[in-house]
């Protein structure tokens, strides 16, 4: 049976996060108890892991798996294409990204994940405000959420709430907020970032190259967009009617400088 998608992608996500820590297949596969061969069959996505390998190995780099969903291709394109169709300024102001962001105040952040590549003009779907935050705020960034009477995304329950909100406690970095749904990932140090400036509001973002090697699910958005418009970029050019030889189309008109 060839590998499914979802495998390939379990597979690079492995491979990314692993190379970000600076391990070896081999010094993972030490941590995680399991063989080198193991670990490159499933970052080649020629083995489907089970759920607890995947746990042990997404553990041994001291992140934790998490379950997720997306639209059928078909919606996530028809989505991708009406995005495509709206300027920056529109998209933005549609998801109310400003609005979420002044109520951060002068905490400090750097915009990631999709809502990185929104900023940087990429019509990809956005569901909640990412940002990376670092360790040493994250007393501001606790009292900030209490503030705004943030709930915090109960992966048991397939909600929010009943789950301490401090970034500290154990749990998914995802709130529910007064200003909607914040994902933050928490870091030791902020990433490099660049500013984007949109009229007269500067954004602080992770590069889109960076957007791309760090964050998969995004990855795979924006490489869904680029062969979209990549189709469309074709399609246009086959429609175009070629002309027959020695019947070249007529020059306009140039317009006369005499009246009357």
């Amino acid at each position: 049976m060839p590998p499914s998608r979802l495998t390939a992608l379990l597979g690079t996500t492995l491979r990314l996060q692993r190379e970000l820590h600076g391990l070896t297949q081999h010094a993972l596969a030490e941590r995680a108890d399991t063989s080198q061969s193991t670990i490159a069959r499933i970052e080649q996505g020629d083995r489907a892991p089970t759920v607890s390998m995947l746990e042990r190995l997404f553990a041994a780099l001291d992140l934790q798996l998490t379950v997720g969903v997306e639209p059928l291709d078909a919606h996530l394109d028809a989505r991708i294409d009406d995005l495509g169709r709206r300027s920056i300024a529109e998209r933005v102001s549609d998801v109310d990204l400003d609005r979420t962001l002044d109520r951060l105040g002068d905490l400090p952040y750097v915009l990631t994940g999709a809502t990185a590549a929104l900023v940087q003009g990429a019509p990809v779907p956005m569901e909640d405000v990412e940002i990376a935050v670092a360790w040493r705020d994250v007393e501001q960034f606790a009292t900030w959420l209490d503030r705004y009477y943030a709930q915090r995304w109960n992966p048991k329950w397939e909600e929010f709430g009943y789950l301490p909100t401090d970034p500290r406690k154990p749990g998914e970095h995802r709130w529910r907020t007064v200003g909607g749904v914040l994902r933050a990932s928490m870091c030791d140090e902020l990433p490099e970032a660049i500013e984007v400036r949109l009229g007269d509001r500067g954004y602080p973002v992770l590069p889109l190259a960076l957007v791309e090697v760090t964050e998969p699910a995004t990855a795979d958005l924006l490489h869904r967009w680029r062969e979209r418009h990549r189709a469309a970029e074709n399609k246009t050019t086959a429609e175009q009617p070629e002309h027959e030889p020695g019947h070249e189309p007529a020059a306009e008109a140039e317009p006369s400088d005499s009246a009357g």
